[in-house]
Protein backbone atom coordinates (compact mmCIF):
# COMPACT_ATOMS: atom_id res chain seq x y z
CA UNK A 1 0.00 0.00 0.00
CA UNK A 2 2.99 2.40 0.70
CA UNK A 3 4.09 2.03 -3.11
CA UNK A 4 0.94 2.51 -4.17
CA UNK A 5 0.53 6.38 -2.40
CA UNK A 6 1.94 9.50 -3.65
CA UNK A 7 2.94 10.55 -0.19
CA UNK A 8 5.66 7.55 -1.05
CA UNK A 9 6.91 9.21 -3.81
CA UNK A 10 7.08 12.92 -1.86
CA UNK A 11 3.87 14.50 -3.80
CA UNK A 12 2.11 16.66 -1.34
CA UNK A 13 5.41 16.43 1.11
CA UNK A 14 7.29 19.42 2.28
CA UNK A 15 10.52 19.77 1.31
CA UNK A 16 13.25 19.05 3.60
CA UNK A 17 16.06 21.24 4.31
CA UNK A 18 19.11 18.72 4.63
CA UNK A 19 19.01 18.19 8.08
CA UNK A 20 19.98 14.66 9.37
CA UNK A 21 17.23 12.43 10.77
CA UNK A 22 18.37 9.32 13.09
CA UNK A 23 15.97 6.62 13.03
CA UNK A 24 15.92 4.01 15.23
CA UNK A 25 14.16 0.46 15.18
CA UNK A 26 11.90 -1.44 17.86
CA UNK A 27 12.25 -3.79 19.91
CA UNK A 28 14.34 -7.39 18.40
CA UNK A 29 13.78 -5.32 15.29
CA UNK A 30 17.22 -3.80 13.16
CA UNK A 31 18.04 -0.98 11.02
CA UNK A 32 17.31 -3.18 8.55
CA UNK A 33 13.51 -3.21 8.44
CA UNK A 34 13.36 0.74 8.37
CA UNK A 35 14.86 0.79 4.71
CA UNK A 36 11.91 2.21 3.04
CA UNK A 37 11.76 5.41 5.70
CA UNK A 38 15.30 5.74 5.54
CA UNK A 39 14.82 6.32 1.87
CA UNK A 40 11.95 8.12 1.87
CA UNK A 41 13.53 10.54 4.18
CA UNK A 42 16.29 10.93 1.68
CA UNK A 43 13.87 11.45 -1.17
CA UNK A 44 11.79 14.24 0.23
CA UNK A 45 15.13 16.31 1.36
CA UNK A 46 16.55 14.79 4.40
CA UNK A 47 19.90 13.21 5.33
CA UNK A 48 18.56 10.00 6.77
CA UNK A 49 21.15 8.02 9.32
CA UNK A 50 20.57 4.61 10.75
CA UNK A 51 20.68 4.04 14.17
CA UNK A 52 23.58 1.39 14.10
CA UNK A 53 22.63 -0.06 16.75
CA UNK A 54 22.55 -3.71 15.57
CA UNK A 55 19.57 -5.36 17.10
CA UNK A 56 17.32 -3.87 19.20
CA UNK A 57 17.43 -6.58 22.24
CA UNK A 58 20.20 -4.58 24.43
CA UNK A 59 20.41 -2.81 27.49
CA UNK A 60 19.22 0.91 26.01
CA UNK A 61 21.47 2.33 28.28
CA UNK A 62 24.75 0.34 26.35
CA UNK A 63 22.64 0.75 23.18
CA UNK A 64 22.65 4.57 23.46
CA UNK A 65 26.37 5.20 24.94
CA UNK A 66 28.07 2.38 22.47
CA UNK A 67 26.78 2.74 19.38
CA UNK A 68 23.73 5.64 19.38
CA UNK A 69 25.80 8.39 20.22
CA UNK A 70 28.33 7.51 17.50
CA UNK A 71 25.68 7.96 14.94
CA UNK A 72 23.99 11.21 16.28
CA UNK A 73 27.81 12.92 16.83
CA UNK A 74 28.52 12.24 12.36
CA UNK A 75 25.14 13.19 11.73
CA UNK A 76 25.76 16.24 14.09
CA UNK A 77 29.51 16.89 12.02
CA UNK A 78 28.00 16.17 8.64
CA UNK A 79 25.03 18.23 9.04
CA UNK A 80 26.35 21.37 10.87
CA UNK A 81 22.72 21.67 12.83
CA UNK A 82 20.71 20.17 15.23
CA UNK A 83 18.96 16.94 14.34
CA UNK A 84 15.89 15.18 14.43
CA UNK A 85 15.23 11.70 16.15
CA UNK A 86 12.30 9.58 14.66
CA UNK A 87 11.67 6.09 16.77
CA UNK A 88 9.65 2.82 15.85
CA UNK A 89 7.94 1.56 19.29
CA UNK A 90 11.20 0.91 21.63
CA UNK A 91 13.00 2.79 19.36
CA UNK A 92 11.04 5.74 20.06
CA UNK A 93 11.44 5.48 24.01
CA UNK A 94 14.87 5.10 22.87
CA UNK A 95 14.54 8.29 21.08
CA UNK A 96 12.77 10.37 24.01
CA UNK A 97 15.60 9.08 25.93
CA UNK A 98 18.19 10.79 23.79
CA UNK A 99 16.29 13.68 23.61
CA UNK A 100 16.23 14.19 27.76
CA UNK A 101 20.12 13.57 27.54
CA UNK A 102 21.09 15.69 25.01
CA UNK A 103 18.74 18.76 24.40
CA UNK A 104 21.32 21.08 22.60
CA UNK A 105 21.47 18.59 20.11
CA UNK A 106 18.47 17.58 18.97
CA UNK A 107 15.58 19.30 16.58
CA UNK A 108 12.62 17.34 17.30
CA UNK A 109 11.42 13.75 18.17
CA UNK A 110 8.59 11.79 16.30
CA UNK A 111 7.51 8.48 18.46
CA UNK A 112 5.79 5.59 16.29
CA UNK A 113 3.75 3.56 18.39
CA UNK A 114 5.98 3.80 21.17
CA UNK A 115 4.91 3.33 24.98
CA UNK A 116 6.45 6.60 26.05
CA UNK A 117 3.53 6.71 29.41
CA UNK A 118 4.39 2.81 30.35
CA UNK A 119 3.98 -0.38 29.07
CA UNK A 120 1.27 -2.44 28.90
CA UNK A 121 1.90 -5.26 26.38
CA UNK A 122 0.96 -9.07 25.46
CA UNK A 123 2.43 -11.69 27.82
CA UNK A 124 4.57 -13.41 24.65
CA UNK A 125 6.66 -9.63 24.34
CA UNK A 126 7.10 -9.68 28.46
CA UNK A 127 8.57 -12.98 28.13
CA UNK A 128 10.98 -12.31 24.76
CA UNK A 129 11.72 -9.08 27.06
CA UNK A 130 12.64 -11.43 30.49
CA UNK A 131 14.59 -13.37 28.06
CA UNK A 132 16.25 -10.56 26.81
CA UNK A 133 16.99 -9.25 30.37
CA UNK A 134 18.18 -12.52 31.73
CA UNK A 135 20.79 -12.28 28.56
CA UNK A 136 22.04 -8.94 29.50
CA UNK A 137 22.56 -9.95 33.10
CA UNK A 138 24.66 -13.00 32.24
CA UNK A 139 26.64 -11.20 29.44
CA UNK A 140 27.29 -7.83 31.37
CA UNK A 141 26.80 -8.90 34.44
CA UNK A 142 27.93 -5.44 37.12
CA UNK A 143 28.34 -3.87 34.16
CA UNK A 144 24.23 -2.99 34.09
CA UNK A 145 22.46 -2.67 37.44
CA UNK A 146 20.44 -5.97 38.60
CA UNK A 147 17.07 -4.33 37.47
CA UNK A 148 17.80 -3.65 34.14
CA UNK A 149 15.46 -4.10 31.10
CA UNK A 150 12.42 -3.44 33.59
CA UNK A 151 10.82 -0.28 34.93
CA UNK A 152 12.44 -0.93 38.23
CA UNK A 153 15.47 -0.20 36.25
CA UNK A 154 17.87 3.80 37.65
CA UNK A 155 20.09 4.01 35.19
CA UNK A 156 20.61 7.19 33.36
CA UNK A 157 18.56 6.11 30.38
CA UNK A 158 15.62 5.90 32.54
CA UNK A 159 16.24 8.65 34.31
CA UNK A 160 16.13 10.72 30.97
CA UNK A 161 12.59 9.19 29.93
CA UNK A 162 11.38 11.03 33.32
CA UNK A 163 12.55 14.41 32.59
CA UNK A 164 9.89 16.86 29.99
CA UNK A 165 10.99 17.23 26.91
CA UNK A 166 12.67 20.76 25.84
CA UNK A 167 10.74 23.73 24.89
CA UNK A 168 13.22 24.17 22.35
CA UNK A 169 12.24 20.54 20.68
CA UNK A 170 9.36 19.85 18.67
CA UNK A 171 7.97 16.39 19.80
CA UNK A 172 5.64 14.39 17.69
CA UNK A 173 4.00 11.00 19.27
CA UNK A 174 1.81 8.75 16.56
CA UNK A 175 -0.49 6.30 17.37
CA UNK A 176 -2.88 3.60 16.38
CA UNK A 177 -5.82 2.37 18.25
CA UNK A 178 -5.72 -0.84 16.31
CA UNK A 179 -1.87 -1.30 17.66
CA UNK A 180 -2.38 -5.18 18.75
CA UNK A 181 0.79 -5.22 20.52
CA UNK A 182 1.27 -2.28 22.85
CA UNK A 183 -1.67 -0.23 25.06
CA UNK A 184 -2.32 2.46 22.42
CA UNK A 185 -3.27 4.44 25.47
CA UNK A 186 0.63 4.53 26.97
CA UNK A 187 1.39 5.87 23.23
CA UNK A 188 0.00 9.06 23.62
CA UNK A 189 1.69 12.70 25.43
CA UNK A 190 -2.03 13.97 26.32
CA UNK A 191 -0.97 16.69 24.71
CA UNK A 192 -3.77 17.25 21.25
CA UNK A 193 -1.23 19.22 19.79
CA UNK A 194 1.53 16.63 19.81
CA UNK A 195 -0.65 13.40 19.56
CA UNK A 196 -1.41 12.03 16.06
CA UNK A 197 -3.39 9.18 15.74
CA UNK A 198 -3.41 7.16 12.47
CA UNK A 199 -5.47 3.91 10.95
CA UNK A 200 -3.02 0.74 10.63
CA UNK A 201 -1.15 -1.89 13.40
CA UNK A 202 2.03 -1.84 15.28
CA UNK A 203 4.54 -3.32 13.06
CA UNK A 204 2.76 -2.01 10.22
CA UNK A 205 3.70 1.58 11.73
CA UNK A 206 7.09 1.60 10.13
CA UNK A 207 5.23 1.33 6.65
CA UNK A 208 2.34 3.28 7.11
CA UNK A 209 1.80 6.14 4.37
CA UNK A 210 -0.55 8.21 6.68
CA UNK A 211 2.41 7.99 9.27
CA UNK A 212 4.55 9.28 6.75
CA UNK A 213 2.41 12.38 5.59
CA UNK A 214 2.47 13.14 9.33
CA UNK A 215 6.22 12.99 9.91
CA UNK A 216 6.88 14.76 6.59
CA UNK A 217 4.31 17.85 8.15
CA UNK A 218 6.09 17.81 11.46
CA UNK A 219 9.73 17.88 10.17
CA UNK A 220 9.25 20.67 8.41
CA UNK A 221 7.25 22.52 10.98
CA UNK A 222 10.60 21.86 13.05
CA UNK A 223 13.08 23.16 10.76
CA UNK A 224 10.76 25.87 10.11
CA UNK A 225 11.20 26.70 14.29
CA UNK A 226 14.80 26.32 14.42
Amino acid sequence: MLHATPVYYGFGVPRGDGSGVVIIPGFLGTDLYLMELHGWLQRIGYRSYFSGIGINAECPNLLVQRQLNKTIERALTETGRKIHLIGHSLGGVIARSVAGQRPQDIASVITLAAPIRGTATSRTVLNAADAIRQRILREHGPGVLPDCYTGRCTCSFVDSLKRDISDSMMETAIYTRDDGIVDWHYCMTGDREVDFEVPGTHIGMAFNPSAYAVVGERLAMAQSSE
